[in-house]
This record gives structure tokens, C-alpha cells and sequence, in this order.
């Protein structure tokens, strides 16, 4: 949803010209990133375990993969780049 949100307002930046949708595009950038690392994933390390861990080490942050997930391939020791 976070870069839905960036995607729509960086296309509304370009579209419109408006060095204004940069701005607050970058400061909602800044403050969906922090709130991911500070908030977000640590609340969820706490609730879900080692089973957040595992999923955190298959699923990239931010941008996603272009090839499909094979659950066969991920182990609990398997390290996958974040």
C-alpha cells in the first residue's frame, strides 16, 4: 500500500508538474519508511516469531520479485536477500 501511495503521487508530480507532490511524495516516503522499521516490523517480530523471521528472508520490503515464490526452496535456515 505504502508504494502504491508513492507510485500514485510521484505519477500526479509528473502529471501535473507539481514540485509540491515530489515534496510530500519524499516526506511520505521518510515517514512510511520509518514507521515500517520502527514500528511495524518490530511489533510483528514480537507477535509472530520466528515464523516473521522466515518470512522476512523470502519477501523483499519494498519492491517486489519478478518471479514467482516456491515455498519448497525456503527452509528455517535459508538466508534470502532482503
Amino acid at each position: 500500500m505504502y508504494v502504491g501511495l508513492l507510485m500514485v503521487l510521484l505519477g500526479e508530480a509528473v502529471f501535473f508538474q507539481a514540485r509540491v507532490l515530489f515534496a510530500y511524495a519524499a516526506v511520505l516516503f521518510i515517514a512510511s519508511y520509518l514507521l515500517v522499521l520502527l514500528y511495524e516490523e518490530p511489533t510483528l517480530r514480537k507477535r509472530f516469531g520466528q515464523s516473521y523471521e522466515r518470512y522476512c528472508r523470502a519477501v523483499p520490503r519494498w519492491i517486489p520479485r519478478t518471479s514467482a515464490f516456491n515455498s519448497n526452496n525456503l527452509s528455517a535456515g535459508t538466508e534470502l536477500k532482503r
